[in-house]
């Protein structure tokens, strides 16, 4: 990996090439934005730490056969991926609800469910990722009949084996925004990030919140609430 080329600068993540084809180097830095970027800051370390929490996560869906990008991590702001083809869709799996769809639905935070809610939004800066269903997204030709199948396969997946990984660490799964992507070969696997920024993460006994919302309600400790996730995590992987 002597030679690298940027191939993509996002707010928040830099995706460089690598001397393999099929392989990219992930770089994580500590810009952090919230409502469309009209919110932005730099908290120190927010990079390693979700560098570190999204390798933990990915490994240990591919140890219960969740299929995704990651290879390994290369240090403490770059991990090696599988290249994949961008699918403009994300899928937030809610456990309570919480945030935009608990306003939207006019119900307290945090509120229990009985069931996971499967959320479909259309990943498009410019339309400001809006709430879309499975016949817009056929519509839009973004995936095929089967393959919006394997996508909701992947995801509900990851949600259960997540949510029982932050469990053992003390911490609720509360949502998690997960991305899926084609491999060179047209195999779609789990991909992007899964960390505090793109999850709703709070401490099980105390309900205290340890995700992207602290900076997003301006409260304090974010970099500490960060660094929390992150060891109880590492703890929770090495038993």
């Amino acid at each position: 990996m002597s030679t690298r080329e940027l191939i993509y600068d996002g707010k928040e993540k830099k995706v460089y090439s690598t001397e393999d084809p099929d392989v990219v180097l992930i770089h994580y830095n500590d810009v952090t934005t919230a409502y469309g970027g009209i919110k932005r800051a730099v908290i120190k370390d927010k990079g390693i730490c979700n560098n570190h929490i999204s390798a933990l996560a990915f490994q240990v869906l591919a140890k219960e056969g969740v299929e995704n990008h990651f290879i390994s991590l290369e240090n403490d702001r770059e991990q090696l991926c599988r290249k994949i083809e961008i699918i403009p869709l994300q899928v937030v799996a809610r456990n309570r609800l919480a945030g935009s769809t608990a306003r939207m639905l006019g119900v307290e935070n945090g509120t229990v469910i009985p069931n996971t809610v499967f959320e479909l939004r259309y990943n498009n800066d410019r339309l400001k990722d809006p709430m879309i269903n499975d016949t817009h997204v056929l519509a839009l030709g973004i995936v095929t009949e089967d393959e919006l199948k394997r996508i909701y396969y992947l995801t509900a997946r990851a949600n259960e084996v997540l949510k029982e990984f932050f469990h053992k660490a003390g911490m609720e799964l509360v949502d998690a925004k997960l991305e899926c992507g084609r491999t060179s070969d047209g195999k779609i696997i789990l991909s992007d990030e899964i960390s505090p920024d793109n999850c709703r993460i709070w401490d099980e006994k105390t309900g205290e919140v340890l995700d992207k919302d602290r900076f997003r309600h301006d409260m304090s400790d974010v970099t500490v609430s960060y660094q929390q996730v992150m060891e109880r995590l590492e703890k929770a992987f090495e038993k």
